[in-house]
């Protein structure tokens, strides 16, 4: 058995430590790894515990499409064989590389290379990419996330070569996380679903504690996270500005020029990936501009005993939109579409996500507000509020078309969300198909709490515990004995899933 993890930025700390129980449990020796970010890189070749055969620095290919001639032959071969149905959405899906994010801060939307760059990008990478994988020839590949140029092309070109692929998903109850074969779908999830739906008596005890979940859920409702919460995100003046008190002034300059002494004297700061100081600076202090401003203004109040639609903000950028709900990926666009939608009396509700407070802008909200049907509502105020007193909730995604369901609202989604599964949950793939949909959901939703509960039973089924979040934000080999200790029910799932068995 060989093991290639993609070693996605700080996730090559998590994915050394399960490398490290697969090698002392489950006697694997063998690993390689596609590594994204220098500093990981760094850590994973001078590491003593485990010997990886080899190490592909995502970095050092991206330098070599300055050299590359582009091969247009080459880019239709690559499209014939891998394209999803053309090379685009490669492209599209990687934030750096299409918007020239993550080394900007959003709403920065101008990418720094040229349509012929991108292209002679992709051909690196896809070179790159095939070699290691004809020369390792890993059994699996281990993914943290499906969401970069790189990671797309390893994932469908590992499925072309018959490599086995395990994508590690977050579940949406606490901090259960599962797997899944392909990153568009419920994966394992999706088949103790069916599962159970055919012999639930087999799997009664699943049931019992998925019937608890939800009535807890109807109690006392709580989110998977505190972290998406606003309690969980500086939503006010207050929290955004206290790093100008004296002890976070100081903590905030030591580390700015902690960074800025890094990349000065680094040899490699000319690394796609890096963030340059001025920019980082310059970025914080527009979005501490725009929250000095403020929002205030632009919130309407909520009227809860009006007929309302809920729409949730998601978070930018993310996989969520950029991959999993792509062509609906411009949020603005796709309110207005389903403000339209509504029966005529209807308010939509929208609402930001605490995480993005500060970002966008105030012209984004402006032109929310031009929509005569629109309300824009609070990031403090709590989601589940809405979506009890919403008629109906419309999603790209979001956990919150999963928590509508446990309100027994209807939902349309507009992307790949694993609750799509839910007969009672409608997709829109088409959108002059929104109206008839909305008034589907309205007039003649049947809500199916038997459903809903087996699909509880299957993320039960399919899931384990692990605080994945938190163990990715700790860096460090330092840490390395904890990462262990808490990553055994995860690789224990994956080598469940692999048929490995522990060595005497």
């Amino acid at each position: 058995m060989k093991i290639c993890f993609l070693f996605q930025r700080r996730f090559a700390y998590v994915g050394h430590a399960m490398a490290l129980i697969f090698k002392k449990k489950y006697g694997v020796n063998e690993f390689c790894g596609y590594v994204q970010l220098r500093d990981s890189f760094e850590f994973l070749k001078t590491q003593k515990d485990i010997k990886y055969t080899k190490l592909l620095l995502e970095e050092d290919i991206q330098k070599q499409y300055k050299n590359e001639p582009l091969d247009l032959n080459y880019i239709e071969y690559l499209e014939q064989e891998y394209g999803i149905s053309n090379l685009w959405p490669y492209i599209t899906t990687d934030r750096i590389i299409r918007y020239n994010l993550l080394v900007r801060e959003y709403p920065y939307d101008t990418p720094a290379y040229t349509h012929e760059e991108m292209m002679r990008i992709m051909q690196v990478q896809a070179k790159a990419i095939l070699k290691f994988l004809k020369e390792e020839r890993p059994d699996l590949i281990i993914f943290s996330v499906v969401g970069a140029l790189s990671s797309l092309l390893l994932y469908h070109i590992a499925k072309k070569e018959g490599i086995r692929t395990l994508v590690i998903q977050r579940s949406r109850i606490g901090t259960k996380f599962s797997l899944t074969e392909d990153y568009n779908d419920a994966g394992y999830i999706g088949k103790s679903f069916d599962e159970i739906q055919k012999n639930n008596e087999s799997y009664q005890d699943l049931v019992q504690l998925a019937k608890k979940f939800l009535n807890d859920f109807h109690n006392k409702p709580s989110p998977y996270s505190v972290a998406v919460t606003p309690k969980g995100r500086p939503t006010n003046r207050k929290k955004q500005f206290a790093f100008l008190l004296p002890g976070g002034m100081l903590e905030s300059a030591g580390w700015f020029l902690k960074i800025l002494y890094k990349y000065l004297t680094s040899k490699h700061r000319d690394d796609y990936s890096n963030i340059k100081p001025w920019h980082y600076l310059w970025d914080r202090i527009k979005r501490k501009i725009r929250v000095l401003i403020g929002f205030d203004d632009l919130y309407n109040e909520t009227e809860l005993d009006e007929d309302f639609a809920f729409f949730p903000l998601q978070a930018m950028p993310e996989i969520s939109t950029m991959l999993h709900s792509s062509f609906y990926m411009d949020q603005l666009w796709l309110i207005k579409q389903i403000a339209r939608s509504l029966p005529l009396h209807y308010k939509l509700y929208v609402k930001e996500a605490p995480a993005m407070f500060g970002y966008r802008p105030r012209r984004y909200y402006k032109e929310l507000k031009k929509i005569p049907n629109v309300k824009l509502i609070k990031p403090t105020v709590m989601s589940f509020d809405i979506i009890k007193n919403s008629k109906i909730v419309l999603t790209n995604t979001a956990t919150s078309g999963l928590e509508a369901l446990y309100f027994k609202k209807p939902v349309i989604t507009f992307g790949h969300a694993f609750y799509n599964i839910l007969p009672m949950v409608k997709r829109c793939r088409t959108i002059e198909d929104l109206p008839s949909i909305v008034k589907e959901q309205l007039k003649n939703f049947h809500y199916d709490e038997k459903s809903l509960i087996d699909l509880i039973a299957a993320i039960y089924k399919e899931s384990v515990d692990v605080d994945l979040i938190q163990l990715w934000n700790i860096e460090g080999d330092d840490k390395m004995e904890k990462k262990e200790q808490e990553l055994v029910p995860l690789a224990d799932l994956i080598a469940k899933k692999i048929n490995l068995k522990p060595i005497a």
